[in-house]
């Protein structure tokens, strides 16, 4: 079966755009091919900084015949006293077939017309020859650009174009305007060590084509060995090199012929953060940091670097790589002993001179509300003196870092300066961690905050950005969320849920909204109401995602439409979380199935009767005298020595004892509606009737304390 090799060779292309053109390939191109009936292809994508390739075998010589039913015109239109309108003759003709062909056929929307058409395959060459232009001038990209004097943008110019049907050249071209690329069976190799082109003999010896010269096209390959020689350089120097994924990636798409060498710096740098250190390498110059163990707590004086050149010439790029790192290292040694020449606090004023976001006033503004936003935090959780005193110091310095200059230089480094310069200062180190921490986490993969200081504040600073960009009307809508809401909402319940933090978000969100309401002159309910569906809707996401719950256990703890689980949920995070994890347990040691029946057929008829969803005591509800059968006594009684087991479960979280007591009482209320004392809950009787839909709304309640039973499915 025929092989396909496209090769766009290219000036020198970004790492972020190759990385991301490979995985558009890789899903773009095989989409393409089944859309024109070519599957069962394997697609190869292949990127190096000078191109990007695909390989396809498994490739037909040509499409397969195929019949392909198309609809034409309604009926009605198409024939009249049956003979055929300009409708119908339009659609045969435009299909190439005759009048005879046409079938009437039902369809939901009437009788339509239809002909069921011969398609004959076309040759595998000219469906390439029209889908490579597009899969090359279809890729997205950050700043495309255009060269020449045409309209085609593409990440850098395309310089050379390779098109080979297994050994034979398919001759297509490239326009850009007057610039022309047209495609051969020509590639260029390694700049510097193999700079003669290669001719590629065909399709499936590309990769070994362009390995002799000093090319490894391969992605793949080229991590691996960057991996394997960084781990070798290390243990050579004694030390230890994590392997950074980001720059691994980035590594790997900055060289065609990786090696690895090894510089060093001079040990007097070693005086400065081993964070400042690491950022100079890692995020500004793509070196790999030395650690003297596993454990990267200390540096070695030296660092790894991949290179791109002549392996024979280490030793004068690991002299060139060195001076570059010096003065990098001299610069943040300058920014160190200049930030720490005087107090952290000193640079709160300068924060007002950042903005925030240019309707929210600065940062030095978002600093104050931080603050407010604390205090109603200690004053829920019920502090002490000296825990309320860290957390507001740390709430007021917590962006004083900001103006600094190693942060204006290294933005990374935001909050690890702020800790370390406050320690220098001799802030309470609680005040100092928190610094950092409330920054804590910073992407899916990042640890959470340790200190209560540090997630108090990180749950004050994200309130305040949640409550004031949704106050503006800045809300995330499909994938757009520049402002990364979902991410501090998702924070905010996570760090609770992982301290066990007793906040009442409900509340939290009615102040902090109120208090934006009134200074930016917005309606205080409307955003309440709008900040409460978002948090639900990041609670139901986590609950599924994270905690593996099932969907239908979440609507049970969760409700829908459903105001009391609203506010309970948001209310207290820890029960909500507790509630869905309890259920999943239960239905995975069967414990649910034991209670689901009777409780889920008690709560389906409740749903006719008018008792509320607060009443958990029978004896004002229930009159005796009505009782017509043992069962409803026995009904009635099992209620009454189920009250103190349900409040004990409210009281201390412990719903095993509410699900022990529901298990008691399912073979009652069993008997009440099978056994053979049952009873018709829809008595002819009103009072009857009422007096038994009571029974079973109490039960229901009961129920509900853990759960809403209406929304589980059974067996699922």
């Amino acid at each position: 079966m025929p092989a396909f090799l496209l090769e766009v060779g290219t000036e020198e292309l970004p790492a972020g755009f190759l990385s991301d053109a490979i995985v558009q390939w890789r899903s773009h191109i095989p989409e393409s091919l089944e859309t024109h009936n070519l599957p069962n292809t394997v697609v190869e994508v292949y990127g190096t900084p000078r191109r990007l390739a695909v390989l396809i075998t498994g490739l037909p010589s040509q499409q397969a015949d195929r019949e392909e039913e198309i609809k034409g015109p309604p009926a009605q239109a198409a024939f009249k006293d049956g003979q055929p309108t300009k409708a119908a003759i339009g659609f045969a003709t435009k299909q190439g077939v005759d009048i005879s062909a046409l079938e009437i056929r039902p369809t939901d929307k009437g009788d339509f017309v239809f002909v069921n058409k011969q398609i004959s395959g076309r040759p595998i060459a000219d469906i390439l020859t029209e889908l490579v232009p597009q899969w090359v001038w279809n890729l997205e990209g950050k700043r495309l650009m255009r060269w020449g004097h045409g309209d085609a943008r593409f990440s850098r110019p395309i310089r050379w174009l390779v098109t080979l049907l297994d050994g034979e050249i398919l001759p297509l071209q490239l326009e850009n305007g007057a610039k022309v690329v047209k495609s051969n069976r020509i590639s260029r190799t390694h700049r510097v060590l193999h700079p003669e082109p290669v001719s590629i003999s065909h399709a499936t010896e590309y990769v070994k084509t362009l390995a002799s010269g000093y090319v490894n096209v391969p992605p793949e390959n080229r991590a691996e060995i960057i991996t394997n020689q960084v781990k070798a350089a290390a243990e050579k120097l004694g030390g230890y090199t994590p392997i950074y994924p980001d720059l691994l990636a980035e590594v790997v798409n900055l060289v065609e012929y990786p090696t690895a060498v090894i510089g060093q710096f001079e040990e007097e740098f070693l005086n400065l953060p081993k964070e400042v250190i690491t950022e100079v390498m890692v995020s500004h110059q793509r070196y790999f940091p030395v650690f003297k163990n596993a454990a990267c707590q200390e540096l070695l004086p030296n660092f790894i670097t991949i290179s791109n050149g002549d392996p024979a010439k280490s030793d004068i790029i690991a002299v060139g790589n060195a001076r570059v790192i010096r003065a990098r290292l001299a610069d943040g040694r300058f920014f160190y002993e200049a930030d720490l020449a005087k107090p952290l606090e000193t640079y709160l004023p300068q924060l007002e001179k950042v903005t925030f976001q240019e309707d929210l006033g600065s940062v030095r503004v978002k600093v104050e509300r931080i603050v407010k936003n604390a205090e109603k935090i200690t004053t829920q959780l019920q502090l002490n003196p000296s825990q309320s005193q860290n957390i507001q110091r740390a709430a007021l310095l917590c962006k004083a870092d900001l103006v600094t200059q190693m942060v204006y230089e290294f933005p990374e480094l935001q909050g690890i300066m702020g800790e370390k310069y406050a320690l220098a200062n001799g802030e309470n180190p609680e005040v100092a961690k928190a610094i950092f921490e409330h920054y804590l986490p910073r992407n899916a993969d990042d640890i959470f905050p340790q200190t209560l200081t540090g997630q108090v504040i990180g749950l004050a600073d994200r309130l305040d950005t949640l409550v004031s960009i949704f106050g503006l009307g800045l809300i995330p809508s499909g994938s757009s969320d520049p402002f990364a809401l979902r991410r501090a909402a998702n924070a905010i319940v996570n760090i609770t849920w992982l301290a066990n933090l007793q906040i009442n978000l409900s509340t939290l969100l009615e102040q902090i909204a109120t208090d934006f309401a009134t200074t930016f002159n917005k309606d205080a309910k409307s955003l309440i109401k709008t900040l409460q569906e978002f948090f639900l809707q990041r609670i139901r996401t986590l609950l599924q995602d994270e905690k593996q719950i099932d969907y239908d256990l979440v609507n049970a703890v969760l409700g829908e439409n459903d105001p009391e689980y609203t506010e309970r949920a948001l209310t207290d995070l820890l029960d909500v979380r507790d509630r869905a994890l309890y259920l999943q347990q239960i239905r995975k040691d069967g414990t649910l199935d034991k209670i689901y029946e009777t409780v889920n057929r008690s709560t389906r008829l409740a749903a006719q009767g008018n008792l509320d969803f607060q009443q958990l005591e029978p004896q004002s509800l229930i009159n005796p005298q009505l009782f017509q059968k043992k069962s409803e006594s026995g009904f009635y009684n099992a209620l009454l020595e189920l009250v103190p087991q349900t409040q004990a479960a409210q009281k201390n979280r412990d719903y095993q004892l509410l699900v022990t007591a529901l298990a008691k009482i399912a073979p009652t209320v069993s008997t009440f509606f099978d056994g053979e004392d049952s009873v018709l809950v829809m008595d002819s009787n009103p009072d009857i009737k009422q007096n038994r839909l009571n029974l079973l709304g109490l039960l229901r309640n009961h129920a509900r304390v853990l759960a809403d039973f209406g929304a589980i499915v059974k067996n699922l």
